[in-house]
């Protein structure tokens, strides 16, 4: 199934030959909203870590956005946030761990793309009792050029209305303490700032109801 979204832009399922476009959005989007590239010596990794498992776990919650010149975003959930988490730990991380270099536990050695290597060996999986109301998770990155086109907002909304349909009560987001932007925009679809002492400081939940 797809979905106009007008100017020639169509959202539609994300498919394994969209794992380069997944990486290549996530990495132009990495830092905060902004390009990551010259932070990044390894240019894979991100999407690897945070885009391109929602398509193999969970294919029937990852859309990309494609536009005239290919695809410029993506749109990714998870309905059973622990049983997501639990395939990832078992079925991804293990295997990708084992095809890239250990940069050890020191990070003032840390270099490029190190602290993604030190992620992907220790991942961590963040759902206390706070978010347990919210078992749904997702999250959208878009290049600049779709951007500002009401397209963020109706990919949202579809994703929030497969997570709702597949019984989700609620759902959360992870979002940088610096994109201001994007927590303007989740505020717009109905998502408000979680707060409690079991949350880590280094990220902020944004939770709503489905």
């Amino acid at each position: 199934m797809e979905l106009d979204l007008g100017g020639g832009y169509r959202l539609r399922p994300a498919l394994w030959n969209d794992y380069a476009a997944l990486c290549r959005v996530c990495l132009k989007t990495g830092d905060a909203g902004k390009d990551a590239t010259g932070r990044e010596d390894d240019p894979d990794l991100l999407g690897l870590i945070y885009a391109v498992p929602y398509q193999a776990l969970a294919p029937e919650f990852a859309f990309v956005v494609e536009g005239p010149d290919g695809v410029c975003g993506y749109v990714l959930g998870a309905l059973d946030t622990p049983a997501f988490y639990e395939k990832l730990e078992v079925e991804w991380f293990p295997a990708l761990a084992a095809r890239i270099g250990d940069p050890g536990p020191d990070e003032s050695r840390w270099q490029g793309s190190d602290w993604a290597r030190h992620a992907i060996r220790h991942p961590e999986f963040i759902y206390p009792e706070a978010l347990q109301a919210y078992p749904a998770h997702g999250h959208i990155d878009l290049l600049e050029e779709a951007r500002g086109r009401g397209i963020g907002r109706r990919a949202m909304e579809h994703l929030m209305g497969k997570l709702a349909a597949a019984g989700a009560r609620g759902m959360h987001l992870q979002v940088s303490p610096r994109n201001r932007g994007a927590q303007a925009f989740y505020r717009k679809l109905g998502f408000a700032v979680l707060r409690d002492w079991e949350l880590p400081r280094h990220t902020v939940f944004m939770v709503r109801g489905l």
